[in-house]
């Protein structure tokens, strides 16, 4: 790119509306105190710090003209090597034409997709076979799973303080190589721990006895002590993501236009949550592929004991995250023409009238550690902010929790595979959530939504989803399962008593640990191929299911036929599937639909200077108060719901089967009460929200366009208001 040459300092006028906001935003602690009346110092002090070589300047003009007379203004962008794209003194004019704000895009979203994919998609996928294969509990890998917000809520505050007000694109640059670590760290027990053998027993699947196989099952391998190997995998990705959302999206808004701000951010978030799918889709992949690539086994991917190559998506999105690292670090501290966008976000900042908040207007605040506590209290000062951050922990809430346990709903609801139920709920969210992540930023572009119009907009998204909500009035019956919903002749069992024992089975000496669901020619489940009264051995189906002959229960209940029973769940005849994955679709869209312009306000909301600090403040608040939580509180309602417990070794291990008519009625309750919540805390906001004096549509009309300010930096530009 050109460099930005020193040049002559030139004078220029402000229309007088400008003076006034500036100088009325000096109430709110965001700029500078009525003494220096919109001196170029002043001006330069009251938004984020500007490099000393490239500077916005502003004088008055010795000559006064009327009222009536259009007034000039002039801008002049100084400073010359600080704006070019390289590495030190490795700056060639290559590399330039990526030095924008769609090319800083490109890699910032790349960025994200990564961390999506990897801590989002990765993560949940192949939480289940790092289970077996290291002989993990259910709170083991919870535990495993929440490092990653633990990491994230430590860093956040000396991230984002201290990274905005210094050189965001080394702070991005630096996080994602921490994330690349995180990711070859955490798939480095695969090559520590030995080779994954297993014992074949054919017996295992009919559940018959197995002497003291129970005994062996529960004794300690020592590999439990690998979960300690990732969580500091799922920390160093804390870290690592800790920038993205903070420095990452100040960065963007620091760069482009307002109006084309929400617009660029949509984009962003829109890849993060595109990355999650593709981790789905990566990692689904890898577990059909046995996790030692240098044995055969004879084990299929249908077993209980099958483990897949769980750490290979690790090993790549470690290896590319270095590749994604380099081009950032690359970036300036500003992207050139970044400087006429200053004085635009000032009018766009709500006025506080808090003539106690002047010290913000320092141009050193916010350089050392004292300045801490100020920060802090200066936001916590500000009751719009504060009730955007408790509206996004409400809706982070919800989608952690649904997010979570979505599947799992489908899975109860349809009588769906895990997997299957994963697909479904993929192909609901990808479109749902993205479409309206950048739905969201595009909307407000479109109707030039400003302050209060923005929370309006946030006001009609959460109501929408919360009438959606609703939905889960509604639910699927329950298949009849033997011995569980329903007994073996035929009567409704009460709920919570389990009866799996019958005279069909009672020479089989099954053992209830053993769960593994079969579909009768009767239309009954029944709990495994003992249960009912299956012999031992299957037949292989044109389609690969596992076939049962000869089943003594369901003989009882056919009137002819050989009493097969194929192995799975009996598929799902329930006619509200289409109408409440609709609605469920209608929830999920509106709930993203608010999440870019909600963000927006916030950045609009707070003074320039303090933008990163309280992006990293929200998403403390979001973490500790919403994603974190919020799984925790959607699975104990679940869990109210469950009918069939596993038995592990005399402890109660995960949920076998629900009750699809108390699983609806539960999420109701809790998401009902957190889009309530959300609602009240948004209505609260834009009361308190104090639109600027001056509008920004004036000002934006005055600025030079983007091209004008980056192709020719050290010419005079002129425009007239």
């Amino acid at each position: 790119m050109p460099q930005h040459g020193m040049g002559d300092k030139h004078f220029l006028s402000l229309p007088k509306h400008l003076f006034a906001s500036a100088s009325s935003a000096a109430d709110s602690g965001c700029d500078t105190p009525p003494s220096s009346r919109a001196s170029p110092a002043s001006l330069r002090s009251a938004h984020s710090p500007l490099d000393s070589s490239s500077q916005l300047l502003f004088k008055p003009q010795a000559e006064k003209r009327s009222s009536q007379t259009a007034r000039e203004v002039k801008y002049t962008s100084a400073g010359p090597k600080n704006t070019l794209c390289g590495w030190r003194a490795f700056t060639p004019k290559c590399l330039q034409v990526f030095n924008t704000p769609k090319g800083f895009l490109f890699f910032l979203c790349a960025a994200s997709f990564l961390q999506g994919m990897i801590v989002n998609g990765f993560i949940n996928t192949v939480i289940t076979s790092i289970e077996q294969r290291f002989d993990l509990h259910s709170y083991q890998s919870g535990l495993i799973a929440s490092s990653y917000d633990i990491a994230a809520c430590l860093c956040l505050t000396f991230v984002s303080y201290f990274g905005g007000q210094g050189h965001k694109p080394r702070w991005l640059g630096w996080g994602v190589l921490v994330l690349g670590i995180g990711s070859l760290v955490f798939a480095l027990p695969h090559f520590t721990a030995g080779h994954y053998e297993v014992k074949m027993d054919e017996e295992v699947g009919t559940g018959l006895c197995l002497g003291n196989r129970s005994h062996v099952e529960c004794m300690d391998s020592g590999l439990s002590s690998y979960r300690l190997v990732f969580m500091l995998g799922q920390l160093l990705h804390g870290v690592g993501a800790t920038p993205l959302y903070t420095l990452g999206v100040t960065y963007l808004d620091e760069n482009v236009k307002s109006s084309y701000s929400p617009i660029y951010i949509a984009i962003f978030y829109t890849a993060a949550i595109l990355g999650p799918a593709a981790g789905y889709l990566i990692g689904g992949a890898m577990l059909n592929i046995y996790t030692e690539l240098s044995q055969r086994t004879e084990l299929t991917t249908d077993s209980p004991l099958w483990v897949g190559a769980w750490w290979i998506g690790f090993v790549g999105a470690g290896i590319i995250a270095f590749l994604i690292a380099i081009p950032i670090l690359g970036y300036p501290r500003q992207l050139p023409g970044s400087q006429r966008y200053v004085v635009m976000r000032t009018t766009e900042t709500q006025q506080l009238k808090d003539h106690g908040q002047r010290a913000v207007s320092n141009p050193a605040f916010g350089k050392t550690v004292r300045d801490l506590p100020l920060s802090i209290w200066l936001l916590l000062r500000n009751p719009t902010f504060i009730l955007l951050c408790l509206a996004g922990a409400t809706e982070a809430t919800l989608i952690a929790g649904m997010s979570t346990f979505g599947p799992k709903f489908f899975e109860a609801q349809f009588s769906l595979s895990a997997s299957e139920a994963a697909t479904l709920f993929g192909y609901l969210v990808v479109p749902a959530g993205g479409g309206g992540t950048l739905l969201g930023g595009f909307l407000v572009n479109r109707f030039k939504l400003r302050g209060s119009g923005i929370i309006r907009f946030c006001l009609f998204c959460t109501l929408t989803s919360l009438l959606a909500f609703f939905v889960f009035l509604m639910h699927c019956p329950n298949m009849p399962m033997a011995g569980v919903t329903t007994s073996y002749v035929g009567s409704p069992l009460p709920e919570g008593r389990l009866d799996l024992r019958a005279a069909c089975n009672a020479f089989n000496c099954c053992q209830p640990e053993h769960y593994s669901p079969l579909c009768g020619s009767d239309g009954i489940m029944y709990y495994s191929p003992c249960f009912a009264g299956c012999p031992a051995g299957a037949e292989t189906g044109p389609d690969g299911q596992k076939i049962f002959r000869g089943c003594s229960c369901v003989l009882e209940k056919v009137s002819s036929g050989l009493g097969n029973a194929t192995a799975g769940k009996c598929t799902s005849t329930c006619q509200r599937k289409p109408l409440l994955l609709a609605l469920v679709f209608v929830v999920i869209i509106f709930t993203f639909l608010s999440s870019i312009p909600a963000l927006t306000a916030t950045l609009r909301c707070v003074c320039d200077q303090q933008r990163s600090f309280a992006l990293g403040i929200q998403w403390i608040v979001v973490r500790t108060l919403g994603s974190i939580p919020g799984p925790i509180a959607f699975g104990w309602v679940i869990d109210k719901a469950c009918l069939l417990w596993q038995d592990q070794c005399g402890h109660q291990g995960s949920c076998f089967v629900y009750q699809n008519e108390a699983m609806s009625r539960y999420m109701l309750i809790a998401g009902l009460t957190f889009k309530v919540l959300g609602f009240l805390f948004f209505v609260t906001a834009y009361f308190l929200y104090k639109s600027p004096s001056a509008s920004s549509d004036a000002l934006e009309a005055s600025l030079p366009s983007q091209s004008s300010a980056s192709d020719n930096p050290t010419e005079q530009l002129q425009s007239n208001v």
